[in-house]
């Protein structure tokens, strides 16, 4: 069967938040959400300021180390567990304050945590998976920032052979909104390359029903 070809994604002469073609889903995107000025200052500041950890996770009964280093900040009672790990939440930065005002006020969304995933060179990487924790509700919003070196984001189907695996660059400064049934419908990666890669922090925001959160 032939795999139905997703049309372009954006148009580079529209700038702020772009719907995106997604079956079964819903994305919008934002190449250069934030200035290089802007991008390079913060990721210098969050490299050097963040609590780094690297951490398990289960899959499938067996312990793996997580291929990059991670931390969690949000509001007080909030909670994060994926993959058999519970991050502890630190509280707000003024930076990231900032930016998940900047990223609200764009988006019309609204959060109260963040995960910072940090890819130290080509290597580091995020495996197939789906934002689906109960806790995150049955439609969660995820707004994903990115801080660095450009990688290529990638999403297929859970069950629909007939459609390609979308593949995104995640630019400098680039803001992605994965919202509606996209994390029921769909998986996404950011795999290893080959190439050197310099480092790249990703900050993805999340709404945490504190009553629902795994402690």
């Amino acid at each position: 069967m032939a795999r139905a070809r997703i049309p372009d994604l954006f148009d580079p002469a529209q700038t702020g938040l772009q719907s995106l073609a997604l079956p079964d889903g819903a994305l919008r995107f934002d190449p250069a959400f934030y200035s290089s000025d802007f991008t390079a200052a913060a990721l210098s500041q969050l490299i050097d300021s963040t609590a780094w950890r690297h951490e398990q996770i289960v899959l499938f009964g067996k312990r793996y180390w997580q291929p990059r280093l991670v931390a969690a900040h949000g509001d007080p009672d909030t909670a994060y567990t994926y993959s058999g790990l519970t991050l502890p939440m630190h509280p707000w930065s003024p930076l990231l304050a900032r930016i998940k005002q900047d990223i609200e006020r764009a988006s019309g969304c609204r959060f109260n945590s963040v995960l910072l995933n940090y890819y130290r060179d080509q290597r580091d990487s995020m495996g197939w998976h789906s934002d689906d924790e109960s806790a995150l509700g049955p439609a969660p919003v995820i707004a994903s920032l990115s801080f660095g070196a450009r990688r290529i984001f990638k999403l297929r189907h859970k069950t629909r052979v007939d459609l390609a695996t979308l593949s995104l660059a995640l630019e400098d400064g680039s803001l992605l909104m994965m919202e509606g049934t996209t994390q029921r419908y769909w998986k996404h990666a950011v795999e290893k390359q080959r190439d050197a890669s310099t480092a790249r922090i990703n900050l993805t925001f999340r709404q945490i029903d504190p009553t629902r959160c795994k402690r």
